[in-house]
């Protein structure tokens, strides 16, 4: 298969600010046009979530979106499987290698700290006296992490800084190599939007810091508080102060703040901005996520209700918290799209489901926690930085040691007490990401474990981040009224959404960086043509 195929627009043209779609970004044999994209990450949905769901819910919006749109079954997210790189797949088509993002804490070789170690104003040394850090993208750079609104948002004290550029603080956004979908869609003069968890994902404006018009960011690890413009959220249950998670630590708490994002694409349906106070018209770009069914997958049992999360079978049924929260989030579905009706937009609006991220293992009964500081216990003062979930990224003080370090961790006691399937380094790692050498983000060892290994010492049930089929195999649905319904098994990648969404809005998806430098190509059976019928000949 020609890999390398440059997908040309015909043009565009603008009119009164408005977005004039072209004949090439018609939709199958629909006849009609995108205007709109509507970007929705199911955080942790997998393909086959989405298969079990629609299956057993004929009636649901899931259902009637697939009835309407290309199912794809073999869609795999980043690896690895954080949310950072996950939704980098689907905004600039990056991998972690072009975008530049491997997790939301990472190491760069390359950086120096930031002016503050805390959010008590305790000064770091000068810079660049430090080469060599720590980089928090999560809510770690909020003002004030305990508030929705993150204290105001992002704090610059508590931000990385560059000793090659006069040791200037960087913004999430400087921290993107590659440009996004919201910077092309923009300088075509189309509006756009996104809503997600940490105020930090400003970094989906790209390197330019003003790709987003309409960007939304509540901190989900902010203490929960009523939300009386959310029916049942006044005052919000939070049954234990002892959990310190914010908001995923209930099924009925995540729905609250996940309802925040909802509300906030409907008021841009309508032509409003996420809060409602000002009429600026529909965005031709824009989209949220959801965190619901990632707490229904982590959370063992609600401390509220008792109601369990997870799996009960290999097959992916699920337990009773995790069926409300997949609920919730086709009813969710529902209303956006009877929005979109309601304000004629509709059959005008492409809409694709997704996910950032898997969740493993869906078969509860391979879960295995490790706790006790792992891996770095084993690595011992050889490590600079770990990440470890469901699977492990290590950062060492000097890449010297990686041949000592690989040896250790191949002995077989430590594979045995760390769950380890494969260790990635040396040519194995440069095979599938950059150099560490020449990269100063990429780790210098990655570590992919047996099904079910979470490091923590907790109780969470599944994880996200690792490279196991749970992690990586998640759902993709591309839905657009009049489309006839077909599923596509053929492997795909959520990278090739993002040159997808641009050339259905009318444009070249050669300007996205990532298409030039990953040579991606759109989803197939999109834009023309039909999936392979299942009949087979005797």
């Amino acid at each position: 298969m020609n890999t390398h195929i440059k997908c040309v627009a015909v043009g565009f043209a603008l009119l009164g600010g408005a977005l004039a779609a072209m004949a090439d970004n018609e939709i199958g044999a629909t006849g009609r046009q995108v205007r709109h994209v509507l970007l929705i990450s199911v955080d942790g949905l997998h393909a086959l979530d989405l298969a079990n769901y629609v299956a057993s819910h004929s009636d649901s919006t899931l259902a009637a979106l697939s009835a309407n749109g290309i199912t794809y079954t073999n869609d795999s997210t980043s690896s690895p499987s954080d949310s950072f790189p996950g939704l980098a797949s689907l905004v600039t088509g990056g991998s972690p290698t072009d975008s530049g993002l491997w997790y939301d804490d990472t190491f760069n070789r390359a950086l120096s700290p930031p002016r503050h170690t805390d959010g008590l104003g305790n000064p770091n040394g000068p810079c660049p006296g430090q080469v060599g850090t720590i980089v928090a993208w999560d809510e770690s750079v909020d003002f004030d992490l305990t508030k929705l609104d993150g204290g105001g948002g992002i704090n610059p004290n508590f931000l990385v800084r560059d000793p090659t550029n006069g040791c200037h603080t960087l913004m999430p956004h400087n921290y993107v190599r590659i440009n996004t979908i919201f910077e092309v869609v923009k300088s075509h003069g189309g509006r756009t939007a996104w809503t997600d968890k940490h105020p930090s994902y400003e970094w989906t404006n790209g390197p330019s810091g003003k790709g987003v018009d309409d960007f939304y960011g509540p901190e989900i690890n902010s203490i929960p508080v009523a939300l009386p413009q959310i029916s049942g959220c006044a005052p919000v249950n939070f049954p234990d102060p002892t959990y310190d998670d914010g908001w995923t630590t209930s099924f009925a708490n995540i729905k609250c703040y996940d309802s925040l994002h909802v509300i906030a694409v409907i008021n841009q349906i309508d032509g409003y901005n996420h809060e409602r106070t000002k009429r600026v018209g529909v965005p031709a770009l824009f989209g949220t996520n959801f965190q619901a069914v990632s707490v229904g997958e982590k959370l063992k049992v609600d401390p509220a209700t008792g109601a369990k999360g997870g799996y009960t079978d290999v097959l992916g049924t699920p337990a009773q918290g995790m069926a409300e929260e997949l609920e919730f989030v086709d009813q969710s579905l529902g209303s956006m799209v009877r929005e979109l009706k309601k304000e004629g937009l509709y059959e005008s609006t492409l809409i694709i489901i997704s996910a950032k991220h898997g969740q493993s293992p869906i078969d509860i009964t391979k879960r295995r926690g490790i706790g006790g500081g792992q891996p770095a216990a084993t690595v011992g003062a050889a490590e600079a930085f770990d990440i470890s979930d469901d699977g492990s990224l290590i950062w060492l003080t000097d890449p010297s040691l990686v041949g000592g370090v690989v040896a250790t961790l191949s002995k077989p006691q430590n594979q045995l007490a760390l769950g380890i399937q494969e260790i990635f380094a040396g040519a194995s790692l440069r095979n599938k990401w950059n150099s560490p050498g020449d990269d100063p983000r990429t780790p210098d060892i990655v570590l992919k474990v047996n099904t079910g290994v979470i490091f923590t010492g907790g109780t969470k049930i599944a994880e996200h981040g690792g490279i196991n089929e749970d992690d990586v195999h998640t759902a993709l649905l591309v839905s657009f009224a009049g489309m006839e319904p077909q599923v596509v098994r053929a492997a795909v990648s959520n990278q090739q959404v993002a040159p997808t969404i641009i050339k259905a809005l009318g444009f070249d998806p050669g300007e996205l960086q990532s298409v030039q430098h990953e040579q991606l190509v759109v989803l197939p059976f999109l834009f023309g043509g039909t999936a392979p019928s299942d009949e087979h000949p005797n």
